[in-house]
């Protein structure tokens, strides 16, 4: 029998603003446990909520980047359930009236696109953190993330596959970095989500019985967990057993997944209107500050370095789809370097450096002054390419300037005519059994008069230069 899956995912992002969504308590991530706390956030008796409204203005700006409906007037709910990282007893959150309503992602998958439409995004506060490896006998509680601003992001369940989710949440984590609504770095928990899945019959319109993955945060997670539970919930299926629907958890050193409770339905959590605060009102003016501060979204991005800077179209993908290494492209075009020859550093040996040691650009070393000062060096023809390299990764390793290693360790370019010439001339002598061959058709064997020139050189002979005094020498 054909199965197929039927997928929804909730996103969990965490809005970047400096305090909570209903205290003034920081959001700041790495704080010592308990210490970004206050007395609304510990839900102590008396104390009231009072909103953040940059974290509605941050919903807003996502709102407007998928085309959604914007509620100009939203009310908060408390959803009522106990957890001990939950100290208040219930979340306020916004299940009536969300904030953001409709709005669609597009996804490309293997150079297939696919719209996948938004059901709601919604302003809650997160939990705190409940710890249960830390102390032999007993869980522990840090408060710190309870009260952060979160945007919950619903999709419909419209997502077909494992790698259809994955680049769905890539989309998303793209909108959201690029529109500073947050970091989305996934493994401090600013973007995390829960997959909802089931599968069905191929070619049948009703749905299965779903169960939700919760708190899956990085994209090869994503992968692993809903390829693992659709093979899971076939063979249920396949051995005459049925799907219950449940919350699991998805353990990634067995690769597993495996139940957590019993899914909940809405009405266990006793919905009703939050009476602690005012419907939210947001003015058309409010709106139109927020359009008139919209940054460059990343396919018109794509677009612009495309037609306006002739990058190729790799090029133009990834630093397009990339906030960190655009925000460093931009400022490099800004202080007058070569747009193609910049785009060709930082997608290739830059980001292989980085790659490596698995960092964004700005927790390394290099920023744009110092790649920047390594391709004047290039384009002044101060370093050869190959020499660009070896600077590069001193630069990535020791934070020092090009200038200084190039200085210190002696790497300029030999661009000093007569002195190649000696050079070339010299291997040209040591060789008359290449330049016969060479001369009687064997083009290929350049290159090896061109190895020997670097070698000679240690890599510093100007690669034009050296070619043409070569094709003159070897034409005699």
């Amino acid at each position: 029998m054909t199965w197929e899956a039927v997928i929804g995912l909730e996103a969990h992002v965490q809005l970047s603003t400096k305090t909570k969504l209903f205290s003034r308590a920081s959001t700041s991530f790495g704080a010592d446990p308990n210490t970004n706390v206050n007395l609304v956030d510990c839900g102590l008796p008396g104390v009231l909520p009072t909103v953040n409204r940059e974290a509605f203005y941050k919903a807003i700006r996502f709102g407007l980047a998928i085309d959604a409906t914007i509620n100009q007037t939203s009310h908060f709910d408390r959803k009522n359930y106990f957890y001990p990282d939950l100290p208040k007893g219930y979340q306020i959150t916004q299940m009536e009236r969300p904030i953001v309503l409709g709005g669609f992602v597009e996804i490309n998958v293997d150079g297939i696109k696919k719209i996948i439409n938004i059901t709601r995004a919604h302003l809650e506060e997160d939990a705190g953190k409940s710890i249960h490896d830390a102390d032999p006998n007993n869980s522990l509680i840090d408060l710190n993330r309870a009260g952060t601003p979160l945007l919950e992001i619903v999709s419909e369940p419209e997502i077909s596959s494992a790698k259809e989710a994955v680049a769905y949440m890539k989309a998303l984590h793209q909108l959201i970095t690029f529109l500073d609504v947050s970091d989305g770095n996934m493994s401090q928990g600013s973007m995390r989500c829960d997959a909802n899945v089931s599968i069905r019959k191929a070619g049948s319109q009703e749905l299965g019985t779903r169960t939700e993955i919760k708190n899956i945060n990085s994209f090869r997670f994503i992968e692993k967990a809903i390829n693992f539970e659709i093979k899971r919930q076939i063979r249920v299926l396949e051995s005459g057993d049925k799907i219950i629907q449940e919350t699991r958890l998805y353990d990634s050193v067995k690769d597993e997944t495996r139940p957590m409770r019993t899914k909940e339905f809405a009405n266990d959590y006793r919905y009703f209107p939050e009476p602690d605060l005012l419907p939210i009102v947001i003015s058309n003016e409010e709106i139109e500050e927020i359009k008139n501060n919209f940054p460059e979204l990343p396919k018109h991005k794509k677009i612009r370095y495309l037609n306006d800077l002739q990058l190729s179209e790799n090029d133009a993908e990834i630093l397009s789809s990339t906030k960190s290494l655009s925000v460093i492209f931009e400022e490099l075009l800004n202080t007058g370097n070569n747009a193609v020859l910049a785009a060709r550093w930082l997608v290739g040996d830059v980001s292989a450096l980085l790659n490596k040691d698995q960092i964004e650009i700005e927790e390394s070393k290099l920023d744009a002054k110092l790649i920047s000062e390594l391709l004047k060096n290039i384009e002044n023809n101060t370093i050869s390419g190959k020499i660009a390299k070896e600077v590069l990764e001193e630069c990535y390793q020791t934070g020092a300037s090009p200038n200084s290693v190039i200085e210190s360790k002696g790497l300029k370019q030999i661009t000093n005519t007569n002195e190649l010439q000696s050079i070339l001339q010299d291997i040209v002598n040591a060789n008359p059994e290449q330049v016969n061959q060479f001369k009687s058709g064997k083009d290929k064997l350049f290159g090896y008069f061109v190895g020997q020139a670097m070698k000679a050189t240690q890599g510093k002979g100007n690669p034009e230069l050296i070619n043409k005094i070569l094709r003159e020498l070897l034409a005699k």
